[in-house]
């Protein structure tokens, strides 16, 4: 990740250089006490760390050999912060279908070299990983067999944990750099990522903060839906996050159900009759396919959002942007200039993300793949 100075220009980066001294300042006053309790031993280039399942784990640093398990958006976290893939040896299949159809693919070619036969159906195949000689490999941290599994191989288990910080897309990204900055401390990593998303936070929040309760738009998250399933965001999954952030109500936040547990049904999405519905991508569900009811037997002609064509895909950047990730700072951006334009009329969405990009890593975004991003292609919905 390259250490780049905001240059003023555009409306975002306006914002950025009004805050980015106090950003700066509360970053430091900010900083994971993990990092101070960070343990290095410079002679057999080793570092002990607390990871995000709360074990003491000492891993290599700057490793040249990983593999990255159910934490699916982290390969595409690791590359950017990298500046490459070249260290990553093996990811998920599901990880590897975002690379495909995002811009992952196009900005750091390498990553469609990294391997997916680790996998066996839901199993890791441990044959297979062993035969990698990984360094470290990284796992879902609330995943408990999959470690002990890791560990009884003699394998180097690092947890990274989507969930610890209830689903808070910024505080969770921000978490993972943190950890990642302390396995890789000769990466010149800078505080702007995460002072900019905090600043596009606040700035959405102070906006909306005066809305009305008539005035907020009741949206409705279909997180996976398909002839078989409508799975949504209750209040306990990232949907809710988002509805938080923006100053939107979630249509389900009755569902008490976690993450993709929250299956519904049509009748209940008739109760609740949303605003507005965002589908994710990680399900091949497009708005024409509710507009047209091409989904199954399911009947949205009556429902408001789609009356008044209020349905939209979720971004797809390096990764699907429904998660925490490098993205996250542009998809707030996105959200709420889709759900109230009239409170941000300054929003360039086209030029903000070209500016982040080339700005925060280096890179420089053609049309198309901007284009691409706000517009993805249903075959990042699979996860095979």
């Amino acid at each position: 990740m390259r250490n780049r100075k905001w240059s003023g220009k555009g409306s975002l980066r306006k914002i950025a250089a009004a805050l980015l001294g106090t950003a700066l300042t509360a970053a430091a006053l900010l900083t994971p006490a993990t990092a101070a309790e960070t343990e290095v031993s410079t002679e057999e280039s080793t570092v002990t760390i607390t990871d995000h399942a709360d074990r003491t784990v000492t891993v290599p640093t700057d490793p040249e050999r990983v593999v990255v398990l159910d934490i699916l958006p982290l390969p595409s976290v690791l590359t950017v912060f990298l500046g490459s893939a070249d260290t990553i040896l093996a990811m998920e299949p599901a990880s590897m279908n975002a690379a495909k159809n995002g811009i992952l693919s196009e900005l750091y070619p390498e990553v469609l070299n990294v391997s997916t036969d680790i996998m066996n159906g839901e199993d890791v195949s441990m044959e297979a990983l062993l035969a990698l000689d990984p360094q470290i490999v990284f796992y879902n941290a609330g995943n408990k067999a999959l470690c002990e599994q890791l560990e009884n191989a003699g394998l180097c288990a690092v947890g990274v944990s989507p969930t610890k910080w209830q689903y808070d897309c910024i505080v969770t990204y921000d978490e993972w750099i943190s950890l990642l900055s302390q396995i890789y401390p000769d990466v010149a990593v800078s505080d702007e990522v995460s002072s900019f998303s905090t600043q596009m936070y606040d700035l959405v929040q102070e906006r909306t903060a005066s809305l009305a309760d008539e005035d907020r738009r009741k949206v409705l998250f279909l997180f996976q839906y398909d002839e078989n399933t409508m799975i949504t965001s209750g209040s306990s999954f990232f949907g809710q996050w988002w509805c938080d952030a923006v100053g939107a109500v979630n249509a389900a936040n009755e569902v008490s159900a976690d993450n993709s547990n929250a299956a519904i049904t049509m009748e209940q999405v008739y109760e609740w009759d949303p605003d507005a519905i965002v589908i994710t991508n990680f399900t091949q569900t497009q708005p024409e396919d509710l507009y047209n009811n091409n989904i199954g037997d399911d009947d949205w002609s009556t429902v408001s959002a789609v009356k008044n064509k209020q349905v939209f895909k979720m971004p797809l950047g390096t990764y699907r942007t429904y998660t925490p990730g490098v993205d996250t700072p542009m998809t707030l951006e996105w959200l709420a200039g889709t759900l109230y334009p009239d409170l941000f009329p300054e929003f360039d969405l086209a030029a903000d993300v070209r500016a982040y990009y080339a700005d925060l890593y280096g890179v420089e975004l053609t049309d198309e793949q901007i284009e691409a991003m706000y517009h993805p292609a249903s075959a990042a919905g699979s996860w095979k």
